[in-house]
């Protein structure tokens, strides 16, 4: 598949905002942690995947009710959905200067995932969170993902990367009170 910008300008997706608020010292003082344990660039993408990734749960397999949905907030807490475990991935990465994107893909509702730039390319990362059946690793080699989709099943992956989050996604996530009611509302298609 082929992975098409939202907007040609790069810097976009550098950028910090409300949602990833790579400029608030959380996410800077996690980011100069991971930094000070990386060789190189490639080395701390993988290192702030696996942080997101492994010690931030996902809020449904941790049974927190808490919604997160700011960058930060998801550092701080400790807990997000997928879309705001990319929110936190992406701070992460833009913070050490990594072009990064958020990406979706469509199942029974609508899942979340990140793009790097690695070498003049697009890769896309799966921070969800591995339990059994599903192990998603850090990857410029090909994909390696939470889930596949199956297109029989009208499963999609969405082309489009996005500087920031989708509105459909950010609406679903600052508009729920707890988690079960975001599971209520969750987008099912963008």
């Amino acid at each position: 598949m082929e992975l098409i910008q939202e907007t040609p300008d790069l810097s976009a997706y550098l950028a910090a905002d409300e949602v990833i608020d790579h400029d608030h010292p959380v996410v800077r003082q996690r980011a100069a942690r991971l930094a000070s344990q990386a060789e190189d660039s490639y080395a701390y993408a993988r290192l702030a995947f696996e942080f997101v990734r492994d010690t931030i749960p996902h809020s449904q397999d941790s049974g927190d009710l808490r919604v997160t949905w700011r960058a930060s907030d998801v550092l701080e807490q400790g807990t997000g959905i997928c879309y705001a475990k990319s929110h936190a991935l992406t701070a992460l990465l833009r913070a050490e200067d990594i072009p990064t994107a958020l990406c979706y893909q469509k199942f029974d509702v609508v899942h979340g995932l990140v793009a790097v730039r690695f070498n003049g390319a697009w890769h896309r990362q799966d921070p969800r969170g591995n339990k059994p059946g599903v192990d998603a690793q850090f990857s410029l080699d090909g994909e390696q993902l939470a889930f596949p989709v199956d297109p029989k099943s009208n499963e999609l992956d969405y082309p489009v990367l996005y500087a920031k989050p989708h509105p459909a996604v950010l609406a679903a996530l600052q508009g729920a009170t707890d988690r079960p009611h975001l599971w209520q509302t969750l987008p099912t298609a963008l």
